[in-house]
């Protein structure tokens, strides 16, 4: 059964905003090669990658007309089955994508999807769709990327009345920026 793993990056008060100011994906520091280097293993270990449509379109927008990318994120999106969850959407212009409908339907799609042979299927961004299957339980790991930020406004993941107390921490570790991996299991 393939795992269902959510992964965000996320400031000190929560927000995954990006505002550009906290985190770049294609930062050449020797610290953004480090973050760099985990995030190609957890790469490996997943072939699909899930998203909803507003990040889906920020995405197809940016990584596949990408020549010049060092960080591996093109190739791996290339690769990988792309799903995205939308109601509306009619053709994804990028291959490998698979259209979820989502609404009543979401659950039973992601199970589906879980139910396939297959590695990780990992969800970045995707506020709204990332609390959804929080909400669903059919999350079955959470990685957070805690930036030593606080930047006061933005969206976040988790909001008022959202509990998540079920959670198993499965590793912590921390690079020389600050960042601080937390990888959590759902019970």
């Amino acid at each position: 059964m393939r795992r269902l793993v959510i992964t965000e990056n996320i400031t000190l008060d929560g927000v995954i905003d990006n505002d550009g100011t906290w985190f770049d994906p294609g930062d050449e520091s020797e610290a953004g090669r480090e973050l760099a280097a985990v995030t190609r293993e957890h790469a490996a270990a997943s072939d699909g990658f899930l998203v909803g449509r507003v990040t889906f379109e920020e995405m197809r927008g940016f990584w596949p007309r990408r020549v010049d990318d060092t960080t591996g994120v093109t190739d791996h999106l290339n690769r990988v089955e792309k799903y995205v969850v939308s109601r509306d959407m009619k053709d994804p212009e990028w291959e490998g994508t698979a259209i979820l409908r989502g609404g009543d339907r979401l659950e039973t799609e992601i199970r589906s999807l879980q139910s396939r042979e297959g590695k990780d299927i990992v969800l970045t961004g995707s506020v709204s769709l990332a609390r959804a299957l929080l909400d669903l339980r059919v999350v079955d790991e959470l990685r957070l990327w805690v930036y030593p930020v606080v930047v006061g406004a933005g969206r976040q993941l988790f909001i008022d009345g959202h509990e998540l107390r079920d959670l198993t921490l499965l590793e912590s570790r921390s690079f020389t920026n600050g960042v601080v991996l937390l990888r959590y299991a759902r019970d």
